[in-house]
């Protein structure tokens, strides 16, 4: 007996601390020290976001004019030129997609009496188009009741997310003979029925001479037209009508700054003959500053020996990174009668000579306008 207690007392022994190994501790509450570190998920802080398809990376300007509506004196009429010009400012992404797009049309007319003088009006304020909104008076010849501004706004909505390519594609009809490319697709029939070639024209001008333009996130257009260097018939010279059409296209940033500006102008002029007759080029379309490039000829006079299309790229690269109120603020000198608004900057004077109102006002009307 005394052997069977032994045995069992030792196996008390050695069973009791094991039960006591097995039972479960109360762990002390987790402090900020002793909590497990959880690594923070990565992040892309700091690194640019991978571009996007929709941004606006391209800027172009497209101007189309011509002087084949003017016409001659005749009997009982005096001699009225006419300047058709439509102008296009448009914002590519990088895939050559429509992201922004604005048309304007400049109709512009000089008006003379049958004895050649200028008739009354010929220096009135002229507004484009989109200006003139409901005073085009369209609406009431129109066959859908609207405006010519409304239908270009739906046209031009019609463009966004299009290639050029697309939009030269749209299907057309004529109308009649002065309309003869009507859009025929069921999402224009009941908001367009002007003749758009010229638009298609202008978009398709300005993606071949589009320029970049990385983060554009506005892009707008502006139009400055004048008629003060028209002049009347004098002597054995018949009347001569000029209308300076000035373009822009501006592209702004997230902050109002500007990214790229691009400022064309184009001289519709018309030498009548002392009879009152139409030159015979009247029906040539006729070419801006820009597509004249150095045969401009202004070289040549220029104190710095600099064509236009040379001085127009140097004021407007000054322009990037300014607000329109520094670009209006920009200090100017009067040259002579003809230029009184030559710029007065250190960084502009051996590059500018022209006179650059006109210029500050189309930029300034392009970065209001601007969407």
């Amino acid at each position: 007996m005394k052997r069977i207690f032994a045995l069992l007392l030792i196996l008390a022994l050695v069973l009791v601390p094991m039960v006591a190994c097995t039972k479960p501790e109360t762990e002390p509450a987790a402090t900020e020290e002793s909590k497990p570190v959880t690594e923070p998920a990565e992040t892309t802080e700091g690194e640019p976001e991978p571009e996007r398809a929709e941004e606006i990376v391209k800027l172009g300007l497209g101007v189309r004019s011509s002087i084949a509506r003017s016409r001659g004196a005749s009997e009982g009429k005096g001699a009225m030129a006419q300047a058709d010009t439509t102008i296009a400012a448009v914002g590519f992404d990088a895939e050559g997609i429509i992201r922004a797009v604005s048309i304007d049309v400049a109709q512009t007319q000089v008006a003379f009496n049958e004895d050649g003088s200028l008739a009354d009006g010929a220096e009135a304020e002229i507004r484009s188009k989109k200006e003139l909104k409901d005073d085009y008076a369209m609406k009431g010849a129109s066959g859908i009741g609207k405006e010519w501004y409304e239908q270009m706004e739906a046209l031009e909505n019609w463009m966004i997310g299009k290639t050029v390519d697309e939009v030269m594609a749209l299907p057309t009809v004529e109308r009649d003979a002065g309309h003869k490319h009507v859009p025929d697709d069921p999402d224009l029939n009941s908001s367009v029925t002007i003749t758009v070639e010229d638009y298609q024209q202008a978009v398709k001008e300005a993606w071949d001479q589009a320029q970049d333009a990385p983060g554009t996130l506005k892009v707008g257009l502006g139009v400055v037209t004048g008629t003060n260097s028209s002049k009347p018939a004098a002597d054995d010279k018949g009347a001569f009508a000029q209308i300076n059409t000035t373009a822009a296209a501006v592209a702004l940033d997230g902050e109002g700054k500007i990214v790229k500006s691009i400022v064309d102008v184009v001289q519709d002029k018309v030498q009548y003959t002392p009879e009152g007759e139409l030159p015979e080029n009247v029906n040539e379309e006729v070419q801006t500053k820009l597509d004249i490039g150095a045969e401009y000829g202004m070289a040549k006079v220029s104190q710095i020996g600099k064509e236009w299309f040379e001085q127009i790229a140097a004021f407007t690269e000054w322009m990037v990174g300014k607000t329109i109120e520094e670009v209006n603020g920009l200090p100017v000198k009067e040259r002579d009668a003809g230029h009184k608004h030559v710029p007065d900057d250190p960084d502009l004077t051996s590059s500018v000579t022209i006179t650059v109102e006109d210029y500050q006002q189309a930029v300034t009307k392009a970065a209001q306008a601007a969407k």
